[in-house]
């Protein structure tokens, strides 16, 4: 809402639903039952079910730190401008969400792969990356990477330069190509020379590009079969 109810103890800040539940599935099974046999209700979760539990077995958890009482990290990614910012916020110096961090492991299903390569140091083709991030399986091949995000299982070949990317895995970049402010999607095999983020006026004829100035570019959009 333009205007959301403040809370009663400080007027500059209201809450907002995080849209993530943890529900008795026994419980959750009844609620979802009775709300089907409701004509009145139009059965949507955070409209009809959810309201009518408010202090009947239902809860809210405020997400701020516990120690400090401050704001505890979150990020809406709903869209491909927050997905793109949230991403490039991990390469900062210090991040607000710091993977190195220690006493704050993230612990997740990891594929056993190489580590990263760069390889080629000529004056043209420098494999070389800054300020980013550059998962295990990721060949720098004579590319410069900058302010940037590599997943797993990235390619990028000779004389390319990406500045700004979030490369999903798998993806391959061939020669001489450019990409500015882009996501690259699972998949995607960019053909040599290709300029991404460089004219959104002919990104927007052939890929999506965001409000944000981002450019989107799936395997579909390239004539290529999703893997």
């Amino acid at each position: 809402p333009a205007a959301p109810t403040p809370t009663p103890e400080n007027p500059d800040t209201a809450l907002a639903s995080m849209g993530i539940y943890v529900f008795n599935t026994a419980f959750l099974f009844e609620q979802l039952i009775r709300d089907a046999d409701l004509r009145t209700s139009s059965h949507e979760f955070g409209k009809d079910i959810s309201p009518r539990l408010v202090g009947q077995g239902m809860y809210a958890y405020g997400f701020t730190d516990p120690l400090s009482g401050r704001q505890a990290y979150w990020r809406d990614v709903g869209t491909v401008d927050s997905f793109w910012r949230a991403n490039l916020e991990l390469a900062e110096v210090e991040p607000e969400l710091n993977l190195y961090d220690e006493a704050w492991p993230i612990w997740t299903y990891q594929v056993q792969l190489p580590p990263a390569k760069f390889v080629f140091n000529d004056d043209r083709r420098r494999g070389i990356a800054t300020d980013s991030m550059v998962s295990g399986g990721c060949i720098v091949s004579g590319a410069r990477v900058n302010r940037s995000l590599l997943f797993s299982n990235v390619v990028v070949n000779e004389r390319s330069d990406l500045d700004e990317a979030v490369v999903l895995p798998s993806v391959s970049v061939g020669r001489d190509c450019v990409i500015r402010r882009a996501v690259i999607d699972r998949g995607c095999r960019i053909p040599d020379s290709t300029q991404i983020g460089v004219d959104l006026e002919a990104d927007a004829g052939r890929y999506a590009v965001t409000a944000g100035g981002v450019s989107l570019v799936t395997p579909t959009m390239l004539g290529q079969a999703r893997t």
